[in-house]
């Protein structure tokens, strides 16, 4: 299989001794929303600049569709469209005049620019905003203009640094639909950097973990909250709560239960892939003859993935 983007043992060490890539290998497939997630100075951008041919590698290589990207010819570079995480605009040029001027940069024929940035502008709802100036534009409207500039010249592969950062709940859905269309319907490789887990969950077909410039796990988003993470929280009401201490206590005989207890009237379980020990759950409730009144889960989250992974210790 040829893979959109491909790292084999891509390492990056700046004067001083600071790595901040140690032998990142990963592939990323064609056709795929792959999230790449970790804490500040994790080695995120780096990665990425080395990816996209900005940033040479002190060790490793980077294979963009199956071509060294070093040798990669300039049809090979136009597949890759990048949103930095800083705004970049013009900001004396209007939204318009700012996409032209990327889509001449990638020297795409003037008529089709102005077609798809026109199609850009409406898709990430600033059709209103064509005539007016960068600089008049708010800060969650730059980042949307950024992230159009990034696709203007029609690439194969988009890599989205931190594209919601500061955005509000109406910005945050329009740019998530413009990459679940991007990946889902118009089958373009997208790689999406970012803090918000939510996000990651709805968009991304598998997720890949850095901390200290090491990829610490690569998966899908469900198969890493079955397997890694606080676990799942399971919520026990029985009928006949005198009974509730005792079934506390059988339960926390089973195999992978990390944790139960009572919280008020409730019998709170945690565990990892909860939804297949249910049955054993309930088992031994029947055991006990301990009928239940009403049963509730809460799923493992990807942000206690993270943390498990990363620690909670702030980074600068």
């Amino acid at each position: 299989m040829t893979y959109a983007i491909e790292t084999i043992g891509l390492s990056k060490l700046y004067s001083g001794g600071v790595q901040a890539v140690n032998d990142l290998s990963l592939k990323v497939k064609k056709g795929e929303v792959f999230g790449f997630l970790g804490p500040n100075g994790a080695g995120k951008t780096t990665s990425i600049k080395m990816m996209t041919g900005l940033l040479k590698p002190t060790s490793g290589e980077v294979l963009i569709e199956g071509e060294k990207i070093e040798v990669a010819s300039r049809d090979m570079k136009r597949k890759i469209g990048l949103c930095p995480q800083d705004i970049v605009v013009w900001s004396e040029l209007t939204c318009l005049e700012n996409l032209l001027v990327i889509g001449d940069m990638y020297e795409v024929e003037k008529e089709d620019a102005c077609k798809r940035a026109k199609m850009l502008l409406e898709e990430l709802k600033l059709s209103e905003k064509s005539d007016a100036l960068a600089n008049t534009l708010s800060g969650g409207m730059q980042r949307r203009l950024n992230v159009a500039m990034a696709v203007i010249h029609d690439p194969a592969i988009i890599v989205l640094d931190e594209p919601s950062a500061g955005l509000d709940p109406q910005s945050r859905l329009v740019v998530q639909d413009f990459i679940e269309k991007m990946g889902t319907e118009e089958g373009r490789t997208v790689i999406l950097t970012t803090h918000m887990m939510d996000e990651v969950d709805k968009l991304c077909e598998r997720v890949g973990i850095v901390d200290h410039g090491k990829l610490l796990v690569l998966d899908t988003p469900e198969a890493l909250k079955r397997k890694v993470g606080k676990g799942d929280v399971i919520e026990i009401t029985l009928s006949d709560d005198s009974k509730s201490k005792q079934a506390v206590d059988e339960l926390l005989k089973m195999e992978q239960i990390d944790e139960a207890k009572m919280v008020g009237d409730k019998i709170v379980i945690r565990t990892l892939d909860a939804v297949n020990k249910l049955p054993s759950v309930f088992s031994i409730l029947h055991g006990l003859r301990a009928d239940i009144a009403n049963v509730s889960m809460r799923r493992n989250t990807l942000e206690d993935v993270f943390i498990t992974l990363t620690g909670r210790a702030m980074r600068e």
